[in-house]
Order: C-alpha cells, then structure tokens, then sequence
C-alpha cells in the first residue's frame, strides 16, 4: 500500500534549497552558479542546477579509466546509470509530497510550482543524459544538434524563465548561446570524452578530414585532426553570433550574465585555436583571470 502524500513543510522546503545551494556552490564550474541573479531567485536557480548537475554525474561520474574513477566501486554499468536516472525522471514526475523524495526534488517541485516552468524541460536533459549512456558516436551535425537541443538549450530556456522572460523570439536566440556553448565543450574535451569511448565530432565530417578513430585514439593531432577541429570551431563561432542579439534585447543582471556566458564560450574557442586546435592532448579552461577580464568586458560592451 502506498504511503499517503503529504505536502513539504516551510522548514522542509526550505532546508531543501539549502542544500541544493550548497551542493551548487561545492561544484567547480567555468561559470558561477546563480551569483549574477537577485538574491530571491537564487534558490530557484540552485534547485535548476542541482537537478540538472546530479543526473549528469548520474550519467558521467565514474567511467572506467577516467581521472574521476577512483576504483571499481566508482564505476556503474551503463545499465545500473540508466536505472538511475529512469529513478531521477520518476522523482521528477512525482507529485509533489511523495514519501521519499530526494530533496533536490523537494525544492525543484516547489520553483517548478512557483515560477510555473513547463516541465518538458527537464525531461529533454533527462533524455540527453540517457543518451550519454548508451549513444558513442554521431554520424552527422544533425544528430549532435539534436543532442544540443536536449542538453543544452533547456538550460538557457530554464534561465530565461527564471525571470520572467517568456517570449519565444527570446529563447530561440538563447538556443544559438547554449548550442555553441555546449559545442565549444565538446571541441574543449574531445581527449576527456575518448577516455569514456565517446565522440561528438561527426562521422561525416571525420571521413571528409580522413581522421581516423584510430588516429584519435593514438592521440595524433596532425594537420588533419586540425583541419578538423578548425572547421567545427568556425562553424561554433557561426553558432554564437547567431545569439549574439539576446544581450541587446535583455536588462540587468540577466544581460551581464547571458553576455558573460556568450564572452565565456568564445573564448574557448579562442584558447582552442591558440593551443592550434590540439585538444588531444591538452584542454583549455577558462580561468579565474581569465573571468576578471571577462567580467569587465561583459561590463563595458
């Protein structure tokens, strides 16, 4: 029988966004998690985050012979991960007060209520995150903006709404942002995500470079694998500048944040081609001086 459905209480919800703010705050990010918002959407944006970081650590954390696998515990089978996040989406789809709810739920279900986001948003990154399970490699672009359009475009969607910003002219925009940003980590990591036998440079476009997988493996980054590369980032830098007019059309502390996320993916690009494209063997981070002088640029431009 099952147990009867009681409503969080303000302690317990609130309890909630506390811990999803410490569990967003312990996590190293390229960019600050809800520190560019009012002080009253911070919980809201640290449930968001939480949500969507511990599915991904559900799907990725872990993988035999990654830096991040400690030892045999750490490491789940594909099928053990899937069961997990098909318990992540039951939780998520869960009325609110179901008896044993993880409290990043407790509190997501409270900002879902509130600011009335649809919940189909987080049921696409939920179905990115299961393909990250079972799905190695991407025969064309289509499929890798297929991808994007799961994994990534809810988050800036979800940001938008966060504050109030409905118009689809305006999310449709923050799509070209979040595709080039995810994009951009995927040119950033191409050695990170061979450590887990995944590739998101497309088969087509690999066959077109004759870069081999066997070549990624040896990590050789000849002038094929940079012709490659060049092409994916100027083909990204397309992307971003589709996106680029959001920033015009938003005020505040939302435009410095959407600016400084649109300054910030470029600029992995631009540490992408200083290093002339080899990310094999090395991956470019924006770093902390780098986020000062982005911070002052997103400020004056």
């Amino acid at each position: 029988m099952d147990e009867p459905k009681k409503s969080p209480s303000p302690k317990e919800i609130a309890d909630a966004y506390e811990a999803c703010t410490k569990l967003a705050r312990a996590h190293y990010e390229n960019f600050p998690v809800g520190r560019l918002v009012p002080r009253k959407m911070q919980p809201h944006v640290h449930a968001v985050y939480a949500f969507a970081r511990y599915a991904d650590d559900l799907a990725d954390e872990g993988y035999a012979g990654s830096a991040k696998a400690q030892g045999a515990r750490d490491v789940m089978t594909p099928a053990e991960r899937l069961a997990a996040l098909d318990d992540w989406e039951r939780q998520l789809c869960s009325p609110p007060g179901t008896p044993g709810l993880h409290f990043i739920f407790i509190a997501l279900h409270e900002t879902i209520r509130e600011l009335d986001l649809p919940p189909g948003l987080f049921t696409d990154l939920l179905s990115a995150f299961k393909q990250d399970v079972v799905k190695r490699r991407y025969a064309n672009f289509a499929e890798v903006l297929d991808y994007c359009r799961r994994s990534a475009n809810p988050v800036g969607r979800l940001v938008l709404l966060l504050h109030g910003k409905r118009e689809e002219e305006l999310h449709l925009l923050a799509d070209h942002i979040c595709t080039g940003l995810q994009l951009a980590n995927f040119w950033q990591d191409v050695g990170v995500d061979l450590e887990k036998d995944r590739m998101y440079l497309p088969e087509d476009d690999r066959k077109t470079y004759a870069v081999t997988e066997e070549a990624l493996f040896a990590r050789r980054a000849d002038d094929k694998y940079r012709q490659l590369l060049a092409f994916q980032v100027d083909r990204t830098q397309g992307i971003f500048n589709q996106g680029a007019p959001l920033t015009k059309k938003l005020r505040g502390l939302l435009r410095l944040e959407i600016r400084l996320t649109w300054l910030g993916g470029t600029t992995i690009l631009r540490k992408i081609e200083a290093l002339k494209y080899d990310t094999l063997n090395h991956r470019p981070t924006v770093g902390k001086a780098d986020m000062a002088l982005l911070f002052l640029k997103a400020l004056t431009s």
